[in-house]
Formats: structure tokens, C-alpha cells, sequence
């Protein structure tokens, strides 16, 4: 696994995680908050042996070339979001061909929206603790515990939530990660990315650009993974088991007992199975 620069075609410098030969189907892999590219150490060398090139960005904010001022919210739209993704598809030299879409959190959030409207350019979808959002905004409407499970959300919107994430050496992040199962050794990783205000700063900006309005979304014709743990502290069995609901294309939906959210970095070998499997039964 090598560590890279890589530029787009907007002028934004992304650090980026890869394996593989570069020539072989293309597995871009987006990770969501608290954590960073380091989610999927574990899954890239694993990609890279079964003959794909795999590919973890830190996204817009979390890589210090891909970082405009949090200040100005427009410039963390979904939509500038989505369209780092595809540029970064094309930077690693495959704009004109099918690839497998990985998404966690914040970046399964990008990835459902890439499926729903560019179904043509994916070869299959692989979705970890982040429902379709018609299945996660059913559960907040119905489910008496998801607005409880996504209170974080407004609390991110405050004016103060920098300071009381980074207080006390990050004690906020560092105790969710210990809960949800992450390793020590990965959480240092993911602070070395995101223990900083400026960093921290633009990955909150993801959450007050979007305030707490989920767009809504067509059904998803893309074969599609969902990989949820049952001890997710913030997504619930309805908004989870709901998704397929929400898919229209050959769909599996596999339940982690006793995992949290961060499934890449508590379970890599259950993980790589899972994934390696749907990736050769849909290939690109």
C-alpha cells in the first residue's frame, strides 16, 4: 500500500491511499467522519491480491490540499462532495470505465447519491453503517430511537463543537472509538488526520453545508452490499433493515453481530471477505 498526492481537475490535492495495479478494476473507497482513509488499511492490501487497484482518499477537508475555508459553507455542498469522487475516478485514470463503489458514513452518503444518479459507471455498490436515506428518514420519522442515535448531527452544528471534539486530547473521539471497537493503534491514525481544528473545521462543515435536510433519492439499480453491525450507536435496526426496501437490483444485506460502526477497522477479515465476495459476483 503506497500513500499519494493526487490532483484533480478543480486544482484540489488529495491525499490518497492505493494498492494494486492500476490498470486492474478500479475500488474507490470513501470513509466518513471521525475517521479517515485509514479506515480501509486493511481492505486495500486485500483488494490489491485479488487483482484490483483500490484507491482511500482523505476527502475534501481532511486532505490539507483539499481543505477551502470551512467558513464558507457552499464550498462543502453535497454536490462538490459528489463531484470529488468522480474526478478522483478519473484522476486515477478510469473517467471512462465501470468501477465498485465502497462507502462508509458521510461517504456512504456520497456513494448512495453516485449510485442513484450514475448507475452506468458503477459495477456494484458496497455500503457500510449508512441506510438509503428514504430507509433513514422513515426510521427518524418512525423509530423513537434513530433521532436519539443522530442527535450528534445538530450538536455538530454549533458554534462550539470544535473545541469540545479537540478538548482533553480529542476525549470525545477517542472514548467513541473505543466503544465502537476501534483499535488504538487506528484511532492515533485517524487523529493524526483529524485531531486539528483546522481539519476538524472542514469536516464538520460537511454536516452545517448540509444543516439537517437528507435529500431524497431514486431507488438504487446498482447490485448492492449493506454491511450494518448491531451495536451501531447511531444507526437502528428500522433505518437498516429497511434499506431494501429502497433497492432495485440484486441486494444483500448482512448483520455483524456485536459490531459497532466502524466495521473496516473492528472486523478487517470479516470485512474483506464479505466485500471480496460481492466484487467477484458483479464484476466491472
Amino acid at each position: 500500500m503506497d500513500t499519494g498526492k493526487l490532483p484533480t481537475r478543480d486544482g484540489l490535492v488529495f491525499e490518497v491511499s492505493v494498492a494494486g495495479d492500476p490498470a486492474a478494476p478500479l475500488v474507490l473507497l470513501l470513509h466518513g467522519f471521525a475517521v479517515s482513509r485509514h479506515l480501509y488499511d486493511a481492505q486495500l492490501p486485500a483488494l490489491a491480491a485479488a487483482g484490483y487497484f483500490a484507491a482511500a482518499p482523505n476527502q475534501r477537508g481532511y486532505s490539507p490540499g483539499a481543505r477551502p475555508d470551512p467558513a464558507d459553507r457552499a464550498q462543502y455542498d453535497i454536490e462538490l462532495l459528489i463531484r470529488d469522487a468522480l474526478d478522483l475516478v478519473e484522476a486515477l485514470g478510469h473517467g471512462g470505465r465501470r468501477f465498485h463503489l465502497v462507502g462508509h458514513d458521510w461517504g456512504g452518503s456520497l456513494a448512495w447519491e453516485i449510485a442513484a444518479h450514475w448507475p452506468e459507471r458503477l459495477a456494484s455498490l458496497t455500503m457500510l453503517s449508512r441506510p438509503h436515506p428514504g430507509a433513514f428518514a422513515r426510521a427518524l420519522a418512525e423509530d423513537p430511537e434513530q433521532p436519539l442515535r443522530s442527535r450528534h448531527h445538530k450538536a455538530f452544528l454549533e458554534p462550539d463543537a470544535v473545541p469540545k471534539l479537540l478538548a482533553d486530547d480529542c476525549a470525545w473521539l477517542r472514548n467513541r472509538h473505543r466503544a465502537q471497537g476501534i483499535p488504538p493503534g487506528q484511532t492515533e491514525k485517524h487523529l493524526s488526520v483529524l485531531g486539528n481544528a483546522p481539519a476538524m473545521e472542514a469536516a464538520l462543515a460537511w454536516y452545517r453545508a448540509r444543516g439537517t435536510v437528507h435529500r431524497p433519492i431514486p431507488k438504487i439499480r446498482v447490485p448492492t452490499l449493506f454491511l450494518w453491525g448491531d451495536a451501531d450507536d447511531t444507526v437502528g435496526r428500522m433505518a437498516a433493515k429497511g434499506t431494501g426496501d429502497f433497492i432495485a437490483a440484486p441486494y444483500r444485506f448482512v448483520e455483524l453481530p456485536g459490531i459497532g460502526h466502524y466495521a473496516p477497522d473492528q472486523v478487517p477479515e470479516r470485512v474483506n471477505a464479505l466485500l471480496l465476495e460481492h466484487l467477484a459476483a458483479h464484476p466491472a
